[in-house]
């Protein structure tokens, strides 16, 4: 059989007679060569009734879902159409033969080269593909008449909508889990009214970008949950008011009298403070002053931070030369270089290298422990290189069993969606035989090289974590968020097991970590933090402290391996608890909110607001949607620091090491 005929009788058989009507869609594709369109290993299934793949492990859709998406936009020989996720042109072509001009954003740009090369042999010259973030849409060229979304997002995204002209139509998967969706149509009424129906059940691959799901399955966009929390409607002067008689004001950050809170901390075993953005340098200058006091005035002898285990180890070593062997690694060297490579974490470090050499003794000495898992190569090289020095035997064994990972120990993400597709088998059972006989020998190492049997087993453990998180990131924002705040969790228990019954710990993260998910729509979504189980399992032990800003400038990129910048924060939103915060019109101030100075703060401040969360990306022409999230903020943290005006942190010079991908959920 021919491919014109091949294409009749797909068009027959496969749409016509499953419900498309629109005559013009029907055409369309009986003329568009689908084969051209498809690798050429696959071309003579170009016409069968199934998606294929594509290069950049993405696929063309199968011809009725393409069918059903352009008849939905209901398009005219004269509309200007923008489609989202051109992959190989296809979809674009079918649309081309029906509606005036044709713009296609395509995220790799391999495969917008390739769209391009295919619509200029075709002859589609009304037909534009460029690469790019297609969630933002193409703000020169709009207002669209119809826009298509070939991919599956957590939500519709905002720049998407006010880009489509009135009467307009956009057709787009939506779905909560990656790779599940609902495919619906929104129709523009008026310039703030929609509608939309839903066209039944779909699979789409992820929607990926600054309004869609992160490249770990991740929405990048905070979205309202199901049952959405309701923002206050209350009388925000009173608020203020409250917060005013409320608050304890200071003028500079080094002076301020941190005495109260040291009172309200107590005898808490675990204090986490937190931080608004990865890269504003009051936060980490109060940071530090509040973890400089609780190490001085109360005894604690660990700080925890949200970096990788190997990388923050380069700073432990410094800090106690004599306890810890330095890894092989140049550390804080990967996007995002300025989040811990700073001038005010130097300050820091400086700090505590002085004070450990001012203790007596080791079990004084302050250790410092890197929580996340995204390490997993430089970890492997770790749990190598301390077995080729005491066990080389067990470490070839280790070193086979790793070499399952190979060629995607340089790129994980690769390796997680290998994994999920099928093509590939997962290593989980090679790298659990690894940290099993590592446990197994414990004893035995310690006698060798007892100083480094503790660093080793973590190591293992986030070679462990890290393979399960790349196979489960494609599935979804919620596990993947859940497995790795878990684990930041276990390392904290791990590291205050391995100081003794006298360790207490102070953790710096983002405030989306450390304050408690269940008062914030994270809880909503059935995700966790590490907040939220450092408090089911230390109660009154554990004690939490948040932080705010209105406006200033903070050190982040745009997109994801861009350059910093330094970026202006816009002034707060009007809705949100920075906006109240502001309204008091003191520069500085701690708020208790475990024990609030005015007893009915706490009740009126738990009535949802706003909050704002800058991760390593700002995106301030999208900020409401893409850095907002409702929160009750009592019971979020335990205190609250607010610094009206910041500035930006002061990145250290170094060479960016480019490989794996740090791909944590929102950037944060």
């Amino acid at each position: 059989m021919n491919r014109h005929t091949a294409r009749k009788r797909m068009v027959d058989r496969q749409i016509r007679r499953r419900g498309v009507r629109d005559e013009a869609v029907l055409e369309a594709m009986s003329v568009v060569p689908r084969e051209r369109f498809v690798p050429e290993g696959l071309a003579e299934f170009a016409y069968d009734d199934t998606p294929l793949p594509i290069e950049e492990g993405q696929t063309i859709s199968q011809p009725y879902i393409v069918a059903v998406m352009v008849e939905a936009l209901s398009l005219e020989p004269g509309d200007r159409v923008l489609e989202v996720g051109a992959g190989s042109g296809y979809a674009a072509a079918v649309m081309g033969q029906i509606a005036g001009q044709v713009y296609a954003i395509e995220r790799y740009r391999s495969l917008a080269q390739s769209a391009r090369d295919r619509m200029t042999a075709l002859g589609y010259d009304n037909v534009e593909v460029v690469a790019g973030d297609g969630t933002l849409g193409w703000a020169e060229k709009a207002p669209f008449d119809a826009i298509a979304v070939a991919a599956g997002g957590p939500d519709v995204p905002q720049p998407l909508l006010e880009q489509l002209a009135i009467g307009g139509r956009l057709v787009i998967p939506v779905g909560d889990e990656a790779r599940a969706q609902e495919l619906v149509r929104v129709t523009r009424l008026e310039e703030h009214e929609y509608e939309q129906v839903s066209l039944g059940r779909v699979q789409f691959v992820p929607l990926i970008g600054s309004a869609g799901w992160a490249l770990d399955g991740a929405p990048i966009v905070p979205r309202r949950a199901s049952e959405a929390l309701r923002v206050s409607r209350s009388d925000r002067s009173l608020l203020t008011s409250l917060i005013t008689d409320g608050c304890e004001p200071y003028e500079a950050l080094e002076q301020a009298d941190l005495d109260p809170l040291l009172d309200r901390i107590g005898s808490a075993r675990v204090v986490m403070v937190g931080e608004a953005t990865h890269g504003t340098s009051e936060f980490y200058r109060m940071r530090a002053r509040i973890t400089r006091e609780l190490i001085q005035r109360k005894g604690f002898n660990i700080v925890a931070i949200e970096g990788d285990w190997p990388d923050v180890a380069s700073i432990d070593a410094r800090v106690r030369p004599h306890a810890r062997r330095p890894p092989d690694v140049v550390p804080f060297s990967r996007f995002p270089t300025w989040m811990w490579r700073n001038e005010e974490t130097r300050h820091f470090v400086d700090w505590l290298v002085g004070h450990n050499e001012g203790q007596r003794t080791p079990a004084r000495q302050v250790s410092v422990y890197g929580l996340d898992l995204y390490s997993l190569s430089t970890s492997i090289g770790a749990v190598l290189d301390f077995l080729d020095r005491v066990d080389p035997e067990a470490g070839e064994v280790a070193r086979v069993r790793y070499g399952c990972f190979s060629p995607w120990e340089s790129d994980p993400a690769v390796y997680g969606r290998a994994v999920s597709s099928g093509r590939l088998e997962a290593c989980e059972d090679e790298v659990l035989a690894v940290l099993a006989d590592l446990l197994q020998k414990r004893v035995t190492y310690e006698i060798d090289d007892g100083a480094s049997v503790f660093d080793a087993e973590r190591n293992a453990s986030v070679v462990r974590e890290a393979e399960r998180y790349y196979r489960v990131m494609y599935r979804g924002s919620r596990e993947s968020w859940n497995l790795r705040d878990t684990h930041m969790f276990e390392v904290l228990v791990a590291t205050l097991a391995h100081r003794g019954e006298d360790a207490r710990a102070v953790v710096w993260a983002h405030n989306s970590h450390v304050g408690n998910a269940q008062a914030t729509e994270m809880g909503q979504r059935g995700e966790l933090n590490i907040g939220q189980l450092v408090r089911e399992a230390y109660q009154d032990e554990a004690f939490t402290v948040g932080f705010g800003t209105h406006r200033g400038t903070v050190a982040a990129a745009s997109n994801w391996g861009d350059p910093v910048q330094f970026m202006t924060v816009r002034p707060s939103h009007r809705d949100s608890y920075e906006h109240v915060c502001h309204g008091t019109g003191r520069a500085n101030f701690l708020l208790p909110l475990r024990y609030p100075a005015v007893p009915e703060l706490r009740e009126e401040l738990l009535d949802p607001h706003l909050e704002r969360a800058i991760g390593v990306i700002y995106r301030p022409e999208s900020e409401l949607v893409s850095h907002y999230f409702q929160a009750a903020l009592p019971a979020q943290f335990d205190e609250y620091i607010w610094i009206d005006e910041t500035s930006a942190v002061r990145p250290l010079p170094t060479r960016e090491v480019t490989g794996v991908p740090e791909t944590y959920p929102s950037a944060l």
